[in-house]
């Protein structure tokens, strides 16, 4: 069940983390400031951190939830990821006087606490009953987005990815109210 879980969740990860808020702030700072190495080795542990928190969430959950809930949970957070990339739009471009590596630290791991792709990670963790799959693919796939913002700044901010992540958004919360529907026996 290990690798099933590791793809399912880095593809997860990947879309869901395509134009999200650490990956816009990333790619404005980039565009702004240049590519400073030390952004991006912030970044990267940033996505590390936070995706091995997940991970670590989930293997909490697993021990607390019968294996009937566990599908009940991954829908949830199926579904909070998909409102997350719906309703809360990255700025259009960050505004970072300082140049604060610090700053830099806090703002990301306060935006991929509350993300999709963090949630995914959590909720995978929980369904597939591999944790730590979930959080290599998550790491994987978070270093991946974070890199790609200061690899490739300018297609990140273009508006078409914004667009990518309302749809992807839409998708994730339509597949969380199937799967919803599906386990009360409506569907």
């Amino acid at each position: 069940m290990a690798m099933p879980a590791f793809y399912l969740t880095l593809v997860a990860v990947l879309l869901a983390g395509i134009g999200a808020r650490d990956q816009m702030t990333v790619a404005s700072l980039t565009l702004r400031q240049g590519r400073r190495p030390s952004v991006l080795i912030v970044v990267l542990a940033c996505a590390l951190l936070t995706a091995a928190l997940a991970a670590w969430g989930g293997f909490v959950m697993l021990k607390l939830l019968p294996p009937p809930a566990r599908a009940i949970f991954a829908g949830i957070a199926l579904g909070m990821a998909g409102l997350e990339s719906l309703l809360l739009a990255p700025r259009k471009s960050m505004r970072e006087p300082t140049n604060s590596l610090g700053a830099l630290a806090v703002v990301t791991l306060a935006a991929q606490a509350t993300d999709a792709a963090r949630f995914l990670v959590f909720g995978l963790a929980v369904g597939m009953a591999a944790p730590l799959a979930a959080g290599l693919a998550g790491a994987l796939g978070g270093a991946v987005l974070v890199a790609t913002g200061w690899f490739l700044p300018e297609p990140v901010t273009r508006p078409g990815a914004r667009w990518v992540r309302r749809i992807v958004g839409l998708l994730m919360t339509c597949v969380a109210i199937y799967m919803f529907l599906k386990t009360r026996g409506i569907v």
